[in-house]
């Protein structure tokens, strides 16, 4: 987007909400939060107290996460690749059992499931949740808003030089595409060679097996040596828009829906904590009264509602609130990007599973991905303002449309 169409869209916004939404993701920038650490506490604390500047009365709640994705992922495959030994010496059924338990507890990991292996098997930290609600408490309706507070490791995995260097090559076939490719496909590989190794003693399958455990192995070890990027657009351009919401919400109160601004940790080991918000909050939540939209990586030039998520299969998001937030943005002249699938998940996902309706807004840049993901000039510098506030513009517009008194 060229600079005067920037300085247009700019224009069209309050510049004290701009410099508003601006300190706060500078401020949480400067903390490092990597998931289930002091710092995201540190950040849970201060957004708490953000909300509270808005006349809300947040709660913060200490809930329990491994906080990694790297150790389980990379002990699953690692098991897989000890299998092929098993197999070696003759003992090829308990190589198969031990390749499928890998394989079956990997996909139930990646898929945002039941994660028996990392809650049974790996150590535990405390990560802080932090809810508050907004518009009318004693609404029969829900929405509920979530973003996330900690902060993602980086890795070579997610260096944007490659896909700049496929765009560059394949400019036709990359901007026809409507889905990145599934990288974490990858890290399961391994486990199912392994078990089709140990079933039928191939070598080819043993050959493709120890490929690809070893290189699963290789990239989540080195994901998990690299810090915490600052995180500014994933994912704190989603608490600058739950902060927004709540201003607007106190100087524009809606009637007839009650809206949770809710903030999570632990969000980069895969949804941990969204996961233990709903293990808390979700018996309370009727099914046929709620929604749940997760704002995830607002700060791209432009916004984006997709179509589905997931890092192993598709899981299509709610078709009407999908429209909702598309007119919603129409009204206001906002452009959003709605055809493609995101090939990896956010804490929508944990509501999908739970029965809601629920949906991911988003935002891209040219390469059709979250500006600067998962890399070190994530930084704050690097966001783009405007998309925030057009996001809490598009939140907003889809509560007045959500409150059926409104």
């Amino acid at each position: 987007m060229g600079t005067t169409a920037a300085h247009a869209r700019a224009a069209t916004h309050d510049p004290e909400v701009l410099a508003e939404l601006e300190r706060a993701v500078r401020h949480l920038a400067a903390i490092d939060r990597p998931s289930a650490s002091e710092g995201e506490t540190r950040a849970a604390l201060w957004i708490a107290e953000a909300l509270r500047e808005h006349g809300l009365t947040p709660d913060v709640e200490a809930e329990r996460a491994h906080g990694t994705y790297w150790w389980p992922v990379g002990l699953l495959n690692a098991a897989a690749l000890a299998s092929l030994g098993l197999a070696r010496r003759g003992r090829r059924r308990l190589a198969f059992g031990l390749a499928t338990a890998a394989t079956v507890a990997l996909i139930d990991d990646l898929d945002h499931r039941h994660r028996w292996f990392r809650r049974a098997v790996l150590p535990h930290k405390p990560t802080h949740n932090v809810t508050a609600v907004a518009g009318d408490a004693a609404a029969d309706r829900t929405l509920v808003v979530v973003a996330h507070h900690d902060a993602a490791h980086s890795g070579a995995i997610f260096d944007p030089g490659l896909p700049r260097e496929l765009q560059a090559r394949f400019p036709k076939t990359y901007d026809r595409a409507i889905f990145h490719p599934p990288l974490l496909w990858l890290t399961v590989f391994g486990p199912l060679f392994a078990m089709l190794a140990a079933a039928h003693g191939g070598r080819r399958a043993r050959r493709w097996a120890r490929f690809f455990t070893v290189g699963t192995m290789l990239g989540m070890a080195d994901i998990g040596r690299r810090p915490a990027v600052p995180g500014a657009n994933d994912n704190l351009t989603g608490v600058a828009v739950l902060l927004g919401l709540a201003r607007r919400l106190h100087e524009e109160p809606v009637r007839g829906l009650r809206v949770l601004l809710v903030s999570v940790g632990s969000e980069e080991s895969f949804s941990e904590g969204m996961a233990a918000w709903g293990r808390r909050h979700f018996l309370g939540l009727p099914r046929d009264a709620t929604w749940v939209i997760a704002v995830d990586s607002v700060g791209s030039p432009t916004l984006c509602s997709p179509i589905s998520e997931g890092f192993l299969r598709p899981y299509d998001y709610d078709a009407d609130l999908r429209r909702d937030v598309i007119e919603a943005a129409g009204a206001h002249g906002i452009d959003i990007d709605v055809d493609f699938r995101f090939s990896f998940a956010s804490d929508a996902q944990i509501a999908h599973h739970a029965g809601y309706r629920s949906m991911l807004l988003g935002s891209v840049d040219e390469l059709r991905s979250p500006s600067n993901y998962h890399w070190p000039s994530d930084t704050a510098d690097n966001v783009d303002y405007t998309t925030v506030a057009e996001a809490v513009t598009v939140v907003d517009g889809v509560i007045r449309r959500l409150a059926p008194a409104d």
